[in-house]
């Protein structure tokens, strides 16, 4: 697990150089800081109801990964190959409106179908749906903005469409908000994300 191990040591060095400039308490650790339950982004209750299949009101014991170099590949490859096949353009242009969750339609979409995408992909290759979690956060911009978060024995992982490299959560450059319940896909909790952004630009 070389790469892996290179691409973990290289977030810890972020993650040390962050917290040496700033209390100790805010000094992120492997996984997400989780709170109490809160409501669900309206985009993802109207995706419910027109994907209903994809959203099972349905419990279930979560799962973490147990994450070795050949899942560790596989999520790089479809992080890649969604980035690739799927074309961003925005809601307006796709439904009329300004937020609207959708699998890619046509082959475009923007953040949201690109995450539905790819935990769409992740389940169908064999991936515990509990590890696969849609998440919201904001950008560097202060704009809303989803990834997929995976739930693994190495921490938590982002896939990202504006960043090409699969990243620790607080490698990113995002204000993570809220995600999907590990124990229910219609469920929703809070994050308590108390870092201040440790990356100045996003790669395109």
């Amino acid at each position: 697990m070389k790469l892996l191990r290179n691409i973990l040591f290289t977030s810890t060095l972020l993650m040390s150089a962050f917290a040496a400039g700033t209390s100790a308490n805010a000094d992120p650790g492997r996984f997400m800081d989780m709170k109490k339950s809160v409501k669900a982004p309206i985009g993802h209750k109207q995706f419910c109801q027109d994907n209903g299949w994809a959203c099972p009101r349905e419990s279930y014991d979560p799962v973490v990964v147990q994450l070795n170099e050949e899942l560790w590949q596989q999520l790089i490859a479809v992080n890649a190959e969604v980035n690739r096949r799927v074309k961003p353009m925005t809601d307006n242009d796709l439904f009329g409106k300004e937020e609207h969750w959708s699998y890619p339609v046509n082959g475009y979409g923007d953040c949201e179908e690109y995450v539905l995408e790819k935990q769409r992909v992740l389940m169908e290759a064999g991936w515990p749906k509990s590890a696969l979690l849609i998440t919201v956060a904001k950008d560097v911009q202060n704009s809303g903005h989803a990834v997929l978060t995976v739930r693994t024995d190495h921490g938590d992982m982002i896939l990202d469409n504006q960043i090409e490299a699969v990243l620790p959560w607080y490698s990113t450059p995002y204000r993570y908000i809220k995600r999907q319940s590990a124990s229910s896909p219609v469920a929703w909790t809070g994050i308590a994300d108390t870092r201040v952004t440790t990356v100045s630009s996003v790669s395109r």
